[in-house]
């Protein structure tokens, strides 16, 4: 089983609207609304792919009712712990004709001291039962930058391997606990390195010195350009074809996902770029994030190349 950590969980609308634009009235022809947050899609592409899941995190009011009962309905089991408020709502706008996405992301529920107190003993508990255990997303009101370090100890102690996927100042603490796999940007690559990112040169070189700080895995995806990576002792290039996207929201966590699932799977290094990359372009032809056919991921997976550079 791999279980995944969605602490600010959320309710996503996708409206597809042409000739979306400012200051005036639109009315959406097409609307979809699943359970969301970045932790969620993972657990949906790993289910896509055929593997046990579960999904835990914090929910409220509402919106966390429907969150739980879009998981049950979909047949992704979940376990998440209720606090007080409402968990969020994330709107994405997407205008085919100008080929533009906004997106609108509310701040969800602040966490209480106690509901923390009960998430560190929910992922003990999933942990022990877990070969992976996915930390993706951002840390809702109420959470210490630290806490995702706090967690992957927790995790780690109990015998999974954690896996974090986040951004910003979460994830320059959260490194701190030597998750086995991260996934951050171009500039967030360099940034936990104290570099830059002017060239492609200093991504590799980030990536190296991230790999000798202990992490085992890194994957910093490129959007069309592909993907860089440090792993299993090695540097790869990742390219991908060029396809005609939809909707990218949610690329990366099903990206998180297929490294997750072929990890799982044992697969060598080539072999889980090459699944984590075809879940990430897979998904970017659906309309909804966390999305993604199986024939499209075969299909992918056949067209893209990982060349070793080191």
């Amino acid at each position: 089983m791999i279980t995944t950590v969605t602490l600010n969980a959320a309710i996503d609308k996708t409206y597809i609207i042409p000739g979306f634009n400012l200051n005036s009235l639109h009315r959406a022809e097409q609307m979809n609304a699943t359970a969301g947050g970045k932790g969620i899609n993972v657990a949906r592409v790993i289910r896509t792919l055929g593997e046990d899941v579960i999904a835990t995190g914090f929910v409220a009011g509402f919106n966390g009712m429907a969150i739980s009962e879009k998981l049950r309905q979909e047949g992704i089991p979940s376990d998440f712990i209720t606090v007080e408020g409402e968990s969020r709502l994330c709107l994405n706008v997407i205008d085919p004709e100008g080929g533009t996405q906004t997106e609108l992301l509310e701040a969800g529920p602040s966490i209480p001291a106690e509901a923390i107190e009960s998430m560190k003993e929910r992922i003990a508990k999933l942990a022990s039962h877990s070969s992976h255990v996915v930390f993706s997303g951002s840390l809702p009101k109420g959470c210490q930058l630290g806490l995702y370090a706090e967690l992957i100890t927790i995790a780690r102690g109990a015998g999974a391997i954690p896996v974090l996927d986040t951004s910003g100042e979460a994830l320059v603490e959260g490194i701190a606990a030597r998750p086995y796999l991260i996934k951050p940007n171009e500039h967030e690559v360099v940034k936990l390195t104290d570099g830059n990112a002017e060239e492609e040169d200093d991504i590799k070189s980030a990536l190296l010195r991230l790999a000798k700080q202990g992490i085992a895995n890194v994957v910093v995806s490129l959007g069309e350009r592909g993907a860089l990576s440090a792993m299993d002792k090695q540097l790869f290039r990742v390219s991908i074809p060029r396809i005609d996207a939809v909707n990218a929201v949610g690329s990366g966590d099903s990206m998180v996902a297929g490294l997750v699932v072929a990890d799982k799977r044992a697969l060598p290094a080539e072999e889980r770029l090459k699944l984590g990359a075809a879940c990430g372009t897979a998904n970017a032809l659906m309309p909804s994030a966390g999305m993604v056919r199986l024939e499209d991921v075969e299909a992918l997976k056949q067209q893209i190349q990982v060349e070793t550079l080191l």
